[in-house]
């Protein structure tokens, strides 16, 4: 499904020295431009094709039917941008497309079918190779189900309270493309790579914004997709490679003594069946090279910021007026660009210039580009839609809705959330009864009361699907009254609220369940720290300074007793789920502190997992568990649940033969047998915490998203089970203030204890919408770990350089990768950028290792001699480049000491090393459904 456009505030594309602006031409698309070969000739007749034409719907409909095409979304490699996969439908190795022609026009994330090309051109690869770069070219697919939940994300720019304002986002690399890609993990030696046909190799240095030549030249990761691949010499997997500084060995493999194991299966595209991608980018204006064409009299060239996508012609006259005479001056403003065209005959694509959004490198204009490129609706909400709003404020219940539900107003019911949260949107409650048992209940915001069905509210907050969650601000899917005012469970107000209410043991064991529309009144709004303070202080009386504001009905004694018993029965239900068989991976997730005036970052600290979070986020999986099973015993054929499929198996498969390799034993026969052999390798020593941040990224990557689906289009219910948290039935109902498909289920609950009709939609409608959710949520992701990279590279500039701990996480012939221990950030650092005599590629037994020879410092002295491995442990340094929001990291040399920037955050503070994994989802249990502080 393509995105949907929206409104842009266009401002005139001027001069950005502060003269008067000049107003933008109309957007004629012109004639396409040809080839770079052709452009200068006056071409008589037909130009030759550079790409095939797309097979007739009919030609594909055939070939998916017989099983000669195949369909899935295109992956591309966000480091080396001529490597693209899709999925292989029998969960095997995934299929690979081979350049820029194979793509044949298709963009990242679109749904592409193709077709198999003969076995003598697939792709070949060693199989003892544990580089998996290639096939870690997800974007953004880590699965929120293996995370923490409630994990807060951005804060409100608008505080006023105090200068600084903490807030929380995951962070991933932000030259990666996602959760568990990030890394280009090559986790020891590196894919093998067939030669590239000269005539590719001019289509990607022509076609694709590509800036440099390899890592001598620049360190970034994002420029790394462009240095040669470094290949061993095939059949001696043990022998070693010693290498002088500048020097590189790349070989090609015998493709004739290779067996099928050694082969990929390769395809090209054949048909686009859904542009996903939304065509739109940001990037930088040139002049094009040649000043005598015909060409430089028409078009400027716009060069992508994201390499996957193609250079683009853009007709001059779309181009601010003094661009052809200073375009200098414009080269480092930041423009929005969007594909019109891409003709079979051209090299580069056709577009047009919509917005200049400012300087490179800034954060506002950063953050609207990233926003675009992703198809974000961020445009202030329409009248009509603001008419569907209650217009007499302040709103009251209405007293004919108070009769039609159970009143809990005088009930103890509480909200615990990010300090600056304003969205509330669930609430608990803890009663103790005469019998030793407890009444808990799990209350949601009802917003499908405030969002009528088929309204132009209910049409936009569909489109938009989810709020998208930035460091500095929050995207909202609904208008901010209903967000943070009519929905949002404030205390000391009565609102209107869906509940699952429980009678449970002490030990979790449900007793009764009930469902149905209420009151509540919610008594305080404790944040995290809060109720984290209380479970660590279980008998003392916490003083009134301490806590917020509680309403004159109930106590700060009740409500501390209200949360130990929460937690004490929080932690049996933990211990049953991962008995069992859950799984949880958790990542380390950054927080920023932002400047009050300014907005950047002053600092960052990995964002703590406490007892506080893991206990709103069990009530919340229990919660979602439950309205699960009864909708779909209420309605087999319309239920909107989630479902998380296994772990891809090849890919899986990989990583435990080379956790083998490393003397790891890995039992993946289930979720619960691989949580069990992770938490048993992590270890107890001080290096523990370090081991399992790699092993979590190594074994997310086969990891499959969890997504959203109608019951009534999958006929095998086997398929309806979610992998991380080993249950049959699983969906979300806690946050519909910020998720769509929240509503639908809140619809569906409502329809199945009788308080309104049965939904008029069949299956294929729900399974739509429920594709569209998926959509915006795997976007909203992207977007929320390409805005923590931004400001982490901002802060990377303005405080850096930045010193840490790392540990190896892959080994290369050339170069090795780590994860940076204080900030959570993978980079890939290249032997040729360090000061080194020499370097030495080798394999003891089938694990590998670099032996580092530094340069001495006095030329009298000896080279200094250092060993990289899997596991070990270096010190790094991240420094800004010249290139804007660019970083590297930088080997320490062996024997230097202090630290550089930032403070390292107190150990104190660290999360504790024998935490139990969890394989639940973020937005019930966040990060990604992490309280939002906005």
């Amino acid at each position: 499904m393509s995105h949907s456009e929206y409104k842009l505030n266009f401002r005139p594309l001027g001069t950005p020295k502060g003269g008067v602006s000049s107003a933008v031409g109309p957007h004629g698309a012109g004639a396409s431009p040809g080839d770079k070969k052709s452009k200068n000739k006056s071409m008589r007749g037909k130009k030759k094709s550079i790409f095939e034409t797309y097979l007739s719907k009919e030609d594909v409909s055939q070939g998916l039917k017989r099983g000669t095409l195949i369909q899935g979304v295109l992956r591309i490699n966000p480091k080396k941008f001529h490597e693209a996969f899709i999925p292989s439908p029998d969960g095997d190795r995934d299929i690979f497309i081979d350049g820029v022609v194979a793509r044949n026009r298709a963009l990242n994330g679109d749904l592409v079918v193709v077709k198999l090309l003969p076995e003598e051109q697939w792709k070949v690869f060693k199989p003892e190779s544990s580089d998996k770069e290639a096939e870690a070219a997800y974007e953004s697919d880590f699965p929120e189900e293996l995370c923490g939940h409630h994990l807060p994300k951005q804060s409100s720019k608008g505080c006023n309270d105090s200068t600084d304002v903490i807030v929380e986002a995951q962070y991933d690399d932000s030259d990666s493309e996602n959760g568990h890609s990030n890394s280009q993990n090559a986790l020891a030696d590196g894919v093998k790579k067939l030669s590239v046909c000269a005539h590719d190799k001019a289509l990607w240095s022509d076609c694709w914004s590509g800036c440099c030549a390899g890592p001598s030249s620049c360190k970034s990761d994002s420029c790394s997709l462009l240095s040669p691949p470094i290949l061993p010499s095939p059949g001696k997997d043990d022998a070693s490679a010693h290498v002088t500084k500048d020097e590189s060995t790349p070989m090609s493999p015998d493709t004739r003594a290779l067996s099928e194991k050694s082969l990929q299966r390769s395809a090209k595209v054949v048909y686009i069946l859904e542009k996903k991608h939304s065509r739109a980018a940001t990037g930088i204006l040139k002049l094009l090279a040649e000043k005598n064409s015909d060409l430089f009299r028409k078009y400027a060239l716009f060069s992508p910021s994201d390499h996957r996508v193609p250079r683009i012609y853009v007709p001059l006259k779309d181009c601010p007026q003094d661009f052809v005479t200073r375009p200098k001056d414009y080269s480092t403003t930041l423009f929005i660009c969007r594909i019109v065209d891409w003709k079979e005959d051209s090299n580069f694509a056709l577009g047009q210039l919509a917005k200049s959004l400012g300087q490179a490198g800034e954060i506002e204009p950063e953050t609207e580009g990233i926003l675009t490129e992703y198809g974000v609706d961020f445009s202030d909400f329409s009248s009509e839609v603001l008419e569907c709003l209650p217009r007499s404020l302040p709103w009251t219940i209405p007293p004919e809705e108070v009769s039609k539900r159970r009143d809990l107003r005088k009930d103890c019911v509480f909200t615990i959330d990010p300090l600056t949260a304003r969205d509330l949107d669930d609430a608990l409650s803890c009663r103790p009864l005469a019998d030793g048992t407890f009444q808990v209940g799990v209350h949601i915001a009802d917003v499908s009361y405030f969002v009528p069905e088929g309204s132009q509210l209910d049409k936009v907050a569909a489109e938009r699907a989810t709020s998208v969650y930035l460091v500095q601000k929050v995207v909202p899917m609904l208008p901010r009254l209903l967000c943070e005012e009519l929905c949002s469970l404030n205390p000391m107000t009565d609102k209107l609220t869906f509940s699952v209410v429980w009678t449970l043991t002490s030990e979790g064991k449900i007793l009764e369940e009930w469902f149905g529309r209420t009151i509540i009144r919610s008594c305080t709004k404790l944040s995290y720290e809060h109720a984290q303070s209380m479970i660590e202080r279980p008998a003392e009386r916490i003083p009134e300074q301490e806590l917020p504001p509680i309403s004159p009905e109930h106590c700060i004694e009740e409500v501390h007793q209200a949360i130990l018993n929460l937690h004490r029965i929080a932690k049996w239900l933990r211990q049953q789920r991962f008995t069992d068989g859950a799984l949880r991976l958790d990542q380390l997730k950054l927080a920023f502190t932002l400047d009050h005036e300014t907005g950047l970052p002053q600092g960052c600290h990995i964002y703590e997992y406490r007892d506080s979070n893991r206990l709103v986020e069990e009530f919340m999986l229990l919660a979602n568990m439950a309205v699960a099973h009864r909708i779909h015993r209420a309605f087999p054929e319309q239920a909107l649940l989630r479902r998380h499929p296994p772990p891809q198996t090849k890919m899986l498969g990989d990583l435990v033969e080379f956790c083998s390799q490393m003397g790891l034993a890995v039992d993946v026969s289930s979720a619960g047998a691989l949580n069990k052999s992770l938490t048993r390798i992590f270890g107890a020593d001080k290096y523990s915490r370090a081991r399992k941040e790699v092993l979590t990224n190594m074994f997310s990557r086969p990891m499959q998203m969890a997504l959203y689906f109608c019951s009534g289009v999958l006929q095998d219910p086997a398929q309806f089970r979610h992998y991380a948290l080993n249950v049959p039935l699983y969906t979300h109902f806690t946050s519909p203030i910020r998720r769509f498909a929240d509503v639908l289920v809140h619809r569906l609950l409502a329809a199945a204890l009788g308080y309104r009709e049965r939904l008029d939609a069949e299956p294929s409608a729900l399974q739509k919408q429920a594709d569209l959710c998926n959509d915006r949520r795997m976007a909203s992701k992207r977007v929320q770990e390409l805005s923590t990279g931004l400001f982490f590279a901002v802060l990377v500039k303005e405080s850096g350089p930045l010193e840490s701990e790392a540990m190896v996480m892959g080994v290369l012939n050339q170069a090795f990768d780590v994860l940076v221990l204080r900030f959570g950030v993978q980079k890939r650092i290249y032997c040729n950028a360090l000061a080194l005599r020499s370097y030495l590629f080798q394999k003891v037994g089938k694990k590998p290792e670099l032996t580092l020879m530094w340069e001495p410092e006095d030329p009298e002295q000896e080279p200094v001699r250092q060993v990289v491995t899997i596991f070990s442990l270096v010190e790094v340094v991240l420094r800004a480049e010249a290139t804007a929001l660019k970083y590297s990291a930088v080997l320490k040399r062996p024997g230097q000491e202090g630290c550089l920037g930032l403070e390292d955050p107190d150990p104190d503070d660290a999360e504790p090393d024998n935490v139990e994994p969890d394989g639940t989802e973020p937005d019930d249990a966040e990060p990604n459904d992490a309280k939002p502080e906005a």
